[in-house]
Formats: C-alpha cells, structure tokens, sequence
C-alpha cells in the first residue's frame, strides 16, 4: 500500500492521487465501454442465437446445457448442502427479510385544508432482474440480498442471472424461492434482461453488483430498462484515529480480494497507526494473490494534518464501504454506501449476515444514494383528492399561479370546475 502524506512535501502529489481517485467510477468503465458496446448490440440484435454464443465463449456454457436452472437442481443443490452452511444462509435471509420489512415505505394520507386529501400508494414493480457474480468466486449471499428485498417489495416475477452458479448459489436460490435462474453473466446477461429475448423476457429494473463489464453495460442500458445503481468494483476506506492495526489491515484485505480492480484506503492523522497497518497488510495479503494485486494497485494509506481533513477526504471519497471509530463519527459522515462502526464491526458482517443490503453505490455515487433496499422494488405514488368545497378553496391559488405562467389552460382546467 503507498503511504501518503497530504501535507508538507508530499502535498502535490497527494492531490493528484485524491482527484483520480475521485474520477475512478467514470474512468475505470471507459476502459471497457467499446466492448460492453458491442456484447449489448449483439444481444439486442441477435438475441437467443447472440446471447447463447457469448453465455459459451466467457460464461462456459456448454453446448447443449440448458440456459435455465430448474427447480429439480436447485433443490438438489440445498439437500447437498452441509447442515451448518443451511443454516448460514437460513439465519442471513431471515435477518435480510427483517431488516427489509423494517425499510417497506408505508401508505398514509393528510388533509391539508377541510375538502382535500393528499398522500401515497406504494406498489411494487412487475419485474425485476437479479445479476449475481460467479467469476471468481461463488456468491450465494449476493443472490439472498437481491432476491429477498424484491420478494418483500412484492415483486411478481424475479429473474437471476448468474454466471457458472456455483451449488452454493443453486442452494441459496432454493431457500429463496427463485423460479427463474439463468446460467449467463456478464454484458450479455444485462442485455438479455434489459432487452430481452425469446428465452428471457426484458424485466422492468435490474439490481446487483458485477465486474466493470457488469457495471458499465448497467449504466449503458439505463435509458431502456431501471438499474439501482453503479455497484462495483468493491470499495473500502477506513477512517480511524484509535483502529487496531491488524483489524483494519484484515478489513481491507477482506475487501480487497473481491477483484483486482477494488479500492482499499486507510485515513488517519496518525502516522505510527499508518505505518502499522500497512505492515500488517503486507504481512497478511502475502499468501491472497487477488488482495495482493489490487492492494499494490489501488490500496492507499492518507496521512493528513488533521482530523478534519480527514473527514472531509473521507466524504469527497464517498465510498461503497466505510469503517469509522465510535457512534460519535456518524455525525460527520455524509457520503457511504454502508458504515460500520467501531472495532467490532467488520466489514464482512454486513457482506453476510446483518441484515442491511451490500449491494452498494461505488465510483462516488454514495453521493446522492445509499445501498440497494426494499425501496428499489417499489413505487411510491401520489394520491390527491378534492370535493368541491376543498376545490373553491383551493382553486383560487392554481389558478393565480397557471396565469402567471402563462398557461391558461391549466388555470381554466380549475375554474371551469369551480363554476
């Protein structure tokens, strides 16, 4: 991990590295939009005959095998699965499924003034598309943080896509009910959802994390299908004054090992605790040949002046996951994806078993958005009513405001009403 000084000599250079490291999102999918371009016209294009030939060329589909996953082996998967990795998965959905219910928007209704009543109806949307990752590793809790918030939401038909599915991901579809499971990932999985084909019907949102090529075909096909949000590759900052030096370097190491591409960062005023974790990191990644590679190529440690300056880099940061010191911090904290507070909080609870979402904002979206929640299956729609009383008083002002727009019409719609 490089050691970074943002003061004194080191000044120019650290204000360089934070600007690009603040560009990041917009810059790490440019790299691969040219052929993300080309998997998504493909699929768009040639559909079942374009989207089988890239499932065969970089999800391993063999020739013959079944797109989808039955429910046969699906079920097969979970009775093959041991007792104690059940139970696992069981005690992550059930905590997944509560803290889901806790967020569901609730319908309610005011009356402004006597004769209106204004409020809200919340309905869940049609379809939804889950991508689960299935590159490098097996992903199962991705699957159970995807699916279960939808099926609180209400969600009538819930699509995954995943590549190569591990048993693992097979069982954990199992337990969640999932009826619909394809055996395809990447660009050519999001096209298939977004645009649709003979084999898979377009869905009206697709949700989950994924590799660069996942993100940037996300944000791609926007303008024709919802996404939740850019959610990857992974991102971790610790911001400590007080952190123990082994828990910290665990954390980001933990991070680091999702992909080679992740962001790991350490901020703190406190050069002997900089120091000490990036020896520990160094010490503990040595055998982790994916933490290794992303931490020498992404992995910062930021020592600042202050501890002010501190927070504020943590903010301009923005990041998916952020590890700060005691309840106090939360006061400070205004851009994260998911906050995990003091020593006994590692980040890979909330990756598992909390119960809060870890599909979250990367590349700085925690800006304007947090984590992917029960609130990304649904549709808050508002409600007005009047009576004639409450439209003779209410009237008055929309038409005052119509005229003085410029817009007759929208005042005559009132008044002809109040006649």
């Amino acid at each position: 991990m490089k050691l970074v000084k943002t003061f004194g000599r080191g000044k120019a250079a650290a204000d360089a590295l934070i600007e690009s490291l603040e560009g990041r999102g917009a810059l790490n999918t440019a790299r691969v939009e040219p052929a993300v371009r080309g998997i998504l016209a493909g699929v768009r294009k040639g559909g079942d005959r374009a989207l089988l030939k890239y499932a065969a060329e970089f999800d391993d589909l063999a020739k013959g095998q079944a797109l989808l996953v039955s429910r046969d082996e699906m079920k097969s998967a979970w009775d093959s699965t041991a007792p104690a990795l059940q139970a696992a998965m069981m005690v992550a959905r059930g905590n997944i499924l509560a803290f889901a219910e806790a967020q569901m928007p609730q319908e309610w209704t005011m009356s402004p003034v006597d004769g209106v009543k204004t409020g809200q109806i919340v309905r869940p949307l049609g379809s939804v598309g889950c991508y689960v990752p299935g590159g490098r590793y097996p992903l199962p809790s991705t699957l159970l943080m995807t699916v279960t918030p939808a099926q609180v939401a209400g969600v009538e038909r819930i699509v995954v896509c995943s590549p190569k599915p591990a048993k693992e991901t097979m069982a954990a579809a199992w337990l969640a009910g999932v009826t619909e499971f394809y055996r395809v990932g990447g660009a050519q999985a999001i096209a298939a959802m977004a645009y649709g084909t003979a084999m898979i019907e377009r869905v009206d949102k697709i949700v989950g994390p994924g590799n660069l090529y996942v993100t940037a075909a996300k944000m791609l096909v926007a303008n024709d299908c919802g996404i939740d949000m850019p959610a990857g590759p992974t991102e971790i900052v610790v911001t400590s004054e007080t952190g123990d030096a082994a828990g910290i370097a665990a954390d980001l190491i933990a991070q680091a090992e999702h992909d080679p591409e992740t962001l790991a960062v350490l901020i703190t005023t406190k050069e002997i605790l900089a120091r000490d974790v990036a020896a520990e990191v160094k010490l503990r990644a040595r055998d982790n040949g994916i933490a290794k590679q992303s931490l020498a190529a992404r992995g910062c440690v930021f020592v600042t002046a202050t501890v002010r300056e501190a927070r504020e880099l943590t903010n301009r940061f923005a990041p998916e996951h952020l590890t700060v010191d005691s309840v106090a911090d939360l006061k400070w904290v205004r851009n994260a994806g998911s906050v995990f507070v003091g020593e006994y909080a590692p980040q890979s609870m909330g990756d598992y078993v909390s119960g809060p979402n870890h599909v979250l904002p990367t590349g700085r979206v925690g800006r304007v958005r947090g984590g992917l929640s029960v609130m990304d299956f649904v549709k808050v729609i508002t409600v007005q009513e009047y009576t004639r009383a409450g439209l003779m008083k209410m009237g008055p002002y929309a038409i005052a405001l119509a005229e003085a727009e410029g817009l007759n019409g929208h005042a005559e719609s009132v008044r002809v009403r109040m006649q």
